[in-house]
């Protein structure tokens, strides 16, 4: 069973950084792109960043470009978002979530509907 999990959320200030990172088990990692979402109380869920097999091609929201950054690492069936100069509105829930290769070349990268699998969420609160 495909089951990918979040993990490092947590509370920070304004200004500050996290890393979240998300491990999906069960899964043929190299053969899907992935990305990570987040949703924030009474907002649609939004892609953030998303990121190919190779970690060679990824793409960013408008919103977090220069302050987020997405990295893989395939041996370890693993995603990460670095995210850095965290702003008060970045608060929300945050997903990883699977997506076949041949949708992300297709750019639709943004879509949540076109994810296989989701993990649980972790929580990212950003103090003013």
């Amino acid at each position: 069973q495909v089951q990918p999990v979040e993990s490092g959320g947590g509370l920070v200030q304004a200004g500050g950084s996290l890393r979240l990172s998300c491990a999906a088990s069960g899964l043929r990692f190299s053969t899907y792109a992935m990305g990570w979402f987040r949703q924030a109380p009474g907002k649609q869920r939004e892609c953030v960043a998303a990121i190919d097999w190779s970690g060679a091609n990824t793409v960013y929201a408008e919103s977090v470009k220069g302050r987020f950054t997405i990295s893989r690492a395939n041996a370890k069936n693993s995603v990460y978002l670095q995210m850095n100069s965290l702003k008060t509105e970045d608060t929300a829930v945050y997903y990883c979530a699977a997506q076949p290769l041949g949708k992300y070349y297709s750019g639709r990268y943004s879509y949540p509907y076109e994810y296989d699998y989701w993990g649980q969420g972790t929580q990212v609160t950003v103090s003013s």
